[in-house]
């Protein structure tokens, strides 16, 4: 299995854990599938009363989706097949909190379970980019999710910049993504403390509170997302365009840390 989880029954915490090292934990098919019967399963447990979701190692959380996957689209200019909008707690109608531990690289796609995150916990040697406009893609979805978190100029820089830049932690945390920096290793740890904390108050009225502060963006956040197929689906280059991009490694040389 891609994904270990791992629940400690005293404290009703949860350790979710995408566990993909070799692959820099990349989403594939199957992981995508799993990740949401985990969250869905998480509804029908009431021992479970927080969560925290990493990546197994320290050279990355997750790099989004895995090249090798075949993700078959429609022949529709209005329709695109996303395998990876089903992969958060949120988009799976779950309502514990959900806290993201980040070690190493945090990338693309890996923004669908930060966004979907209450709140983030880092290490401060954790990174930070998103490679879609390199490959010739458009930044839909992940802008969308961190425009709710980070000022719109952030957003646009980290998402225009490609693979040229990686945003610091320090960064991160200077801008709202990230809420708490860890020194290296210590990211999970401190994520399973802070939930272990929420998960001993009245389970009630700390979904509730989720549900609230999810409330006062949600309007603006489902009517982004109900125009990222459509941008998707104009801006994107060919499928084979953007693998002779990527294989030609554009986009692998020297970066600047910001």
């Amino acid at each position: 299995m891609s994904i270990r989880v791992e629940t400690d029954k005293d404290t009703g915490v949860a350790l979710v854990t995408l566990d993909r090292p070799g692959r820099h934990n990349a989403i594939d098919l199957a992981m995508a599938e799993e990740l949401g019967r985990v969250w869905r399963g998480f509804r029908y447990d009431d021992s479970v009363r927080a969560a925290v979701v990493t990546g197994a190692g320290t050279r990355a959380f997750c790099t989004g989706i895995d090249r090798g996957a075949e993700v078959p689209q429609p022949s529709s200019p209005y329709s695109v097949d996303d395998p990876l909008i089903a992969i958060g707690p949120k988009a799976n109608d779950l309502w514990i909190p959900v806290i993201a531990a980040v070690e190493g690289m945090a990338c693309g796609g890996a923004f669908y379970l930060l966004g979907e995150s209450e709140f983030v916990v880092a290490s401060r040697e954790a990174t930070f980019f998103d490679p879609h406009t390199t490959y010739g893609m458009v930044s839909a979805y992940e802008s969308v999710y961190l425009a709710q978190r980070m000022p719109p100029g952030e957003v646009a820089r980290l998402a225009l910049m490609g693979t040229a830049e990686r945003m610091s932690a320090r960064r991160a945390y200077e801008t709202g993504l990230v809420s708490e920096l860890t020194e290296p290793g210590g990211a999970a740890a401190a994520a399973l403390r802070a939930a272990a904390v929420v998960a001993a108050y009245p389970a009630d009225a700390v979904q509730g509170t989720v549900r609230a502060v999810w409330s006062a963006t949600e309007t603006a956040r489902t009517q982004a997302l109900a125009h990222a197929p459509h941008l998707i689906a104009l801006g994107n280059l060919p499928p084979e365009r953007q693998a002779e991009l990527f294989t030609s490694g554009r986009g692998r040389g020297e970066y600047r840390l910001r």
